[in-house]
């Protein structure tokens, strides 16, 4: 299904038996105009109101504005939980993939993808836990621009299994900003276990980069095969074209009325972590 903002309300949606994930690859909360404004990249989540929420390209370092510590700002403006996955240092401060949740973050772990010579980059799992006390496994990814460097992280995904690792016992959804210009390795491993959100949608409603005229589909959402996915859809809004360089990508699945108990999934996390 294909919709527009309009067609998604705003209330809590796992209350309902549903749950909103989105990607947004945020540029820094560098706007089109140049200017690093944290705060339109919150009144765009704000627009989404999504329970969970993975941001790439984050910055974190010391100071008082809110762009200086914009995971912090996004945050607690927001009123969510949240897990920085740092992938480099960024002007004396953290970098990297951003989880919010409105759920309950209990475990996460920041796996290292990055490949020599380029660009640091990394995958943030956190493990939320559900109103049914079952497990949902979010993977926040964020690859490389080079295609080679694309083939690189995907082997290594496979053979570390951070995906597919058998002692995961929650549902799970992946999702970021994967870099893929055109449909190579990443996709073809992801299809072998996935369903992908992406694939729901006509090929030109799928594309969110650059926001103001997007032609590439660079952010996708896939999912487990035994989860209901309900609605999905690229959010277009007068802030989201002018707030980062991407348009979110948002999705909504239906949660199972009575799901399996998964107690490996660690103990709680604090409010704001690093990892």
């Amino acid at each position: 299904m294909i919709s527009d903002y309009s067609t998604f309300p705003t209330k809590n949606l796992q209350t309902a038996g549903r749950v909103r994930v989105a990607t947004y690859n945020t540029h820094k909360c560098r706007g089109i105009d140049g200017r690093i404004r944290p705060e339109r990249i919150v009144e765009v989540l704000r627009e989404i109101d999504a329970d969970i929420v993975a941001l790439q390209e984050v910055c974190c370092r010391e100071g008082e504005r809110p762009e200086d510590n914009q995971a912090r700002y996004i945050a607690e403006e927001l009123g969510l939980n949240a897990e920085l996955g740092e992938t480099r240092r960024y002007r004396g401060g953290a970098y990297g993939n951003l989880l919010l949740s409105r759920l309950p973050i209990h475990h996460a772990r920041n796996h290292d993808l990055s490949v020599r010579g380029r660009e640091r980059r990394g995958c943030l799992r956190t493990d939320i836990r559900l109103a049914d006390d079952s497990v949902l496994h979010l993977f926040n990814v964020h690859l490389g621009t080079a295609l080679f460097e694309r083939r690189i992280q995907t082997r290594e995904l496979s053979r570390r299994q951070i995906f597919t690792d058998p002692e995961l016992g929650g549902r799970r959804i992946i999702l970021g900003d994967f870099n893929e210009w055109i449909k190579d390795l990443p996709s073809e491993y992801l299809a072998e276990h996935f369903e992908s959100a992406n694939s729901r949608m006509q090929d030109p409603r799928t594309r969110t980069f650059p926001g103001l005229l997007p032609f590439l589909a660079l952010d996708f959402i896939y999912f487990d095969r035994s989860m209901q996915l309900e609605d999905v859809m690229v959010h277009r809004s007068p802030m989201a074209l002018r707030a980062s360089d991407h348009l979110p990508l948002v999705a909504e699945f239906a949660l199972p009325t009575h799901a399996p108990s998964d107690r490996r999934a660690g103990q709680a996390a604090s409010p704001f972590q690093y990892n």
